[in-house]
């Protein structure tokens, strides 16, 4: 049984009242320079300062690697009305292990790792470690600048999802052939710089004791995972990708947390950072609990911690995960199974404040860093000003698009003239919020079969299918996103134990698919009209949306100057229509950037077409052009 913790003002002095009640507020927003482990000089004496909070425990003490993890050794201090505990242990330095030994009310004794741990040991262990207190130099003033004075919404942007510990292995036995942040952010940024998107999107960064989980399962909010290296190696990582011209975004988990025993669940002894009611405070499909987002501390704690990635360490964005799970109390439960809100309804209230507190408090202190919501239903206004009865989010992923355009994707072409809305469907609600189209990590796994193939037809057609789908995505209102293997056809669906098969960038057909989703990228950064109005009518024009019978889809997409505009034609059969006649706006030259079989020519080889005054589509000119089996065309006109 641990020591009677002692009790009285901070011996310390390192937290303060107006600490403690800034934090009792919600409102300590760099808590975590207080809470967790800190090496420090105080008294003359080098260590580590500890600090934890559990208003619930009788008694803490620190226990570690450095006195044999005996609880008796290192009681702490309770700093009254507070519920913080903390001490400083002169000796201790950078890398040592360490957790809470927490006796509870009922007399058990927990060992629970930091909450604001900065770093932790490599799994199977469980132990937090004491991170280095060193400021990181950072080279990246440049491109900080330029995110402050973006934005976002009228820049391109076109994202790689990732999943570093599959993306691709070393051969080495050594923590699973993990790359490092260091290895994985060279090879990294030239692939992505090479490809032409803007920005990485990471997965499971946050410290995550199961693979399997693929880091939504988070332990170590404070901690980027030991899997890949240390905080100053992450810091590297983002640092260098920076510098290469290449935004970060990381998928950021406020939604729950596992039940793991040093984990965060019943931390002191009873529900702390969850609802103490399960109809509130658990998930019963994931097994998992909930924040409490009406408890300040809890609040603080999730707040500072977005704060912390962005302030730390650079993070351009976080894309939050399972929004609608937060704001519906009823989400995943049966009758009975939850509690109405004060009104009668099953809008999380708490919920809703917190991601209005968020996401307002990013936008006054994130220095441009963009907050992203994964949420999967009809909400209003999610991107739209709190003050205007919004949540605040900078974008939202338009999953309503993403399931209509795989369903007409899927189809075998005879029966994509019955489903032509799937395709349209998306342009009568696009500038409704601000959207990012993504196909991610979430499409390729659990039996769904990778991107390819989800496609109809012999294998040529498949690729051919997926040609006709990206030129589609590109050219619809929306930011971009695409999980890694999909720009080359990956076969197998997603398995993050094993690396993507890069070896079919070597195939013919594998080969022609990346060079052709690598022709689409850059045409979307070089063209303004791709991306400066994409939640505005005054950036997009139906040519025919109709064309149901041949599968056919033909649009405009307009920059804010109405310069260097974009014709796209996108045929969704393997009929070839040789002089496909299409209505345009205007009289003049339309010049073709890029089509399915050739890919992007060179300027000097780019194919010509004159408008003619002959009314098609309601347009008053028109253009002949060859239009290919799944044929596409990009035409540039002013």
């Amino acid at each position: 049984m641990a020591a009677n913790t002692k009790k009285g003002t901070s011996a310390t002095g390192i937290i303060s009242e107006m600490d403690r009640y800034l934090f009792g507020q919600g409102t300590h927003y760099e808590i975590y320079e207080k809470l967790g482990a800190h090496p420090m000089t105080l008294d003359g004496k080098r260590g580590v300062y500890f600090a934890v909070w559990a208003p619930h425990a009788a008694s803490v003490s620190l226990v570690g690697d450095f006195n044999n993890w005996e609880p008796e050794s290192h009681p702490m201090t309770l700093l009254e009305t507070s519920g913080i505990y903390e001490i400083f242990v002169p000796g201790l330095k950078e890398g040592n292990l360490y957790k809470f030994a927490i006796v509870t009310q009922t007399g058990k004794l927990l060992f629970k790792a930091d909450p604001y741990a900065r770093s932790a040991e490599f799994r199977p262990g469980t132990a937090s470690a004491v991170a280095s207190d060193t400021p990181y130099k950072w080279s990246d003033s440049a491109w900080l600048q330029k995110r402050r004075t973006t934005n976002p919404r009228e820049a391109a942007m076109s994202i790689y999802e990732v999943h570093l510990g599959s993306w691709r292995k070393k051969d080495r036995e050594e923590k699973n052939g993990f790359y490092t942040y260091r290895e994985a952010a060279v090879e990294l940024a030239e692939y992505v710089k090479d490809m032409g998107y803007t920005h990485v999107e990471l997965m499971g960064i946050a410290e995550h004791p199961f693979d399997g989980s693929w880091g939504y399962q988070v332990t170590g909010y404070y901690a980027p995972t030991s899997r890949y290296g240390t905080p100053e190696d992450f810091q590297y990582f983002v640092n260098y990708l920076h510098k290469k011209g290449i935004g970060v975004i990381l998928d950021w988990v406020p939604a729950h947390f596992p039940r793991d025993a040093h984990g965060l669940a019943d931390f002191d002894g009873q529900a702390l950072y969850e609802y103490a009611d399960p109809r509130k405070g658990e998930h019963p499909d994931w097994g998992t609990k909930v924040f409490d987002y009406g408890k300040h501390e809890v609040s603080n704690f999730l707040i500072a911690n977005a704060l912390y990635w962005v302030d730390k360490f650079h993070v351009d964005g976080l894309r939050v995960d399972a929004v609608a799970s937060m704001l519906y109390l009823d989400y995943g439960r049966k009758d009975g199974e939850w509690i109405a809100n004060q009104y009668g309804g099953n809008q999380n209230l708490e919920a809703i404040e917190f991601f209005r507190h968020l996401n307002s408090i990013m936008a006054s202190r994130g220095q441009g860093a963009m907050v992203i919501a994964e949420e999967s239903t009809a909400w209003p206004l999610v991107t739209h000003d709190p003050k205007d009865g919004g949540l605040g989010f900078t974008f939202k992923w338009n999953m309503g698009w993403m399931h209509d355009f795989l369903e007409y994707m899927k189809l075998d072409p005879y029966f994509r003239k019955f489903n032509h809305n799937k395709m349209t469907f998306g342009l009568t609600y696009f500038n409704s919020e601000n959207f990012i189209l993504v196909l991610s990590h979430d499409e390729v796994v659990h039996l769904k079969c990778s991107m390819i193939n989800k496609m109809p037809g012999y294998f040529p057609d498949k690729f051919a299918n997926l040609k006709a789908g990206y030129t589609y995505m590109m050219g619809h209102p929306g930011k971009k996103l695409l999980f890694m293997g999909q720009d080359f056809g990956q076969l197998h669906e997603w398995d993050e134990k094993v690396s993507l098969d890069w070896y079919l960038t070597e195939e013919e057909l594998h080969s022609d698919l990346q060079h052709y989703v690598r022709d689409l990228l850059h045409i979307y950064q070089k063209y303004p009209a791709l991306y400066e109005s994409d939640d505005d009518w005054d950036g997009f024009q139906w040519i025919n949306a109709n064309d149901g019978d041949r599968s056919i889809f033909s649009f405009v997409r307009y920059a804010k100057n109405k310069r260097k505009s974009l014709l796209f034609v996108c045929n969704f059969t393997p009929m070839e229509r040789p002089e496909y006649r299409v209505g345009v706006p205007k009289r003049g030259n339309y010049t073709l950037l890029l089509d399915n079989g050739h890919g992007a020519y060179a300027p000097s080889e780019c194919p010509v077409f004159r408008a003619v005054k002959k009314e098609c589509d309601g347009q008053p000119f028109s253009i002949s052009l060859p239009l290919s089996a799944y044929g596409t065309a990009i035409l540039r006109f002013s």
